[in-house]
C-alpha cells in the first residue's frame, strides 16, 4: 500500500517529516510521497528520517496553478529537492502568500473579528500559512462551527474575506516539474470544477505539454469518479495515480494510506511515475 500526497507542518500538515515517516511505517506503507504546497523546505529531512527504514520515500511538491473556474493544483513526484530553478520559482510564489495572507487578515479584521496575526501563525508550524489555518482560528474562535464553514462564509473564492495570490499557468506549472528532473500530475480533477467533455478537453491539452499523471485515487474520489478518471487517464496515456491528501490533525477522518479507510493505491503506481522521470 503506498501514499502519494501528503502534506507536512512545511505547509498545511500537523505532522514533521519524521513524523510521517513513522505513521508511514506504522501504517505498513511501502512508499509514500510529501508533497508540501509551494515548498520543498521539508524533503530533506523527509529524505534522511526514511533512510534505512522500509519505506520508499519520494520526493514531491503540490503547486497552484493559475485556473478557472474552480482550483487547480500540480502534483510534482521524483523532483531534485535541491533544484535552484524550481526553488527561486516557489519563494516568488511563497512571497505572493504572504501578501495575501496580509490582505486575508485585513479583510477578516474588517468585519469586525480582531484577530491577531500570531493566532494564526501558531497553526502553521514551520512554513507556510494558508487558509486553512485561518479557518482554524475562526473555528477556535466560535465564530464558524466547522471549517467547511469558514472557507463557505469567509475564506472560499468570491467570500467576503478572500484574496488572490500568485499563480503559475498551467503549461509554466508543468514544465516547472519537469526541468526539475519530475514528472507532473494533475491533482483531485474535481476541484476543476469542470463537466466531462471540458474535462476531457483539458487533460488532452495538459498532456499536450508534458502531463505525465492524473490523481485517479483520492480520499474525496466516489467510486463513479475513480472510473471517469482511469478512462481519461488510459485514453491519454497517463498514470494514473493517487494518495489521501492526508493533514494529519488538520483533517483528522483522513488516515494516510487508507484516507477514509477505503483508499487502495496500486503499489506499482510508483515503478510508472517513476520511468515517466526526466532525470535519471
Amino acid at each position: 500500500m503506498i501514499d502519494l500526497h501528503s502534506h507536512s507542518i512545511f505547509s498545511d500538515g500537523s505532522l514533521t517529516p519524521e513524523e510521517l515517516v513513522d505513521q508511514a511505517c506504522a501504517a505498513g506503507l511501502t512508499a509514500v510521497a510529501l508533497t508540501d504546497h509551494d515548498t520543498t523546505s521539508g524533503l530533506p529531512r523527509f529524505l534522511k528520517a526514511a533512510g534505512g527504514r522500509p519505506l520508499r520515500a519520494i520526493p514531491g511538491v503540490e503547486i497552484s496553478a493559475d485556473f478557472s473556474p474552480g482550483a487547480m493544483h500540480m502534483l510534482g513526484y521524483f523532483i531534485r529537492p535541491d533544484d535552484a530553478a524550481l526553488e527561486e520559482r516557489l519563494v516568488w510564489i511563497r512571497e505572493g502568500r504572504d501578501k495575501r495572507n496580509a490582505e486575508i487578515l485585513e479583510k477578516l479584521n474588517a468585519l469586525g473579528f480582531g484577530i491577531a496575526w500570531n493566532e494564526v501563525a501558531k497553526h502553521a508550524g514551520a512554513d507556510v500559512v494558508g487558509r486553512p489555518h485561518f479557518a482554524q482560528v475562526l473555528l477556535e474562535r466560535g465564530i464558524v462551527k466547522t471549517k467547511d464553514e469558514a472557507f463557505d462564509l469567509y475564506l472560499g473564492k468570491g467570500k467576503q474575506a478572500y484574496a488572490e495570490r500568485r499563480r503559475f499557468s498551467t503549461e509554466d506549472s508543468i514544465a516547472l516539474i519537469r526541468a526539475a528532473g519530475g514528472v507532473a500530475v494533475l491533482a483531485h480533477p474535481f476541484t476543476l470544477g469542470l463537466d466531462n467533455g471540458k474535462l476531457r478537453e483539458l487533460v488532452q491539452r495538459l498532456a499536450g505539454q508534458g502531463l505525465g499523471g492524473l490523481e485517479v485515487y483520492y480520499s474525496e474520489h466516489s467510486a463513479n469518479l475513480q472510473q471517469a478518471y482511469m478512462k481519461l487517464a488510459q485514453d491519454f496515456g497517463l498514470v494514473a495515480t493517487g494518495g489521501s491528501d492526508f493533514h494529519g490533525a488538520l483533517a483528522p477522518d483522513i488516515r494516510l494510506g487508507s484516507g477514509f479507510g477505503g483508499l487502495r493505491v496500486p503499489d506499482e503506481v510508483v515503478d510508472k511515475l517513476e520511468a515517466r522521470r526526466d532525470y535519471k
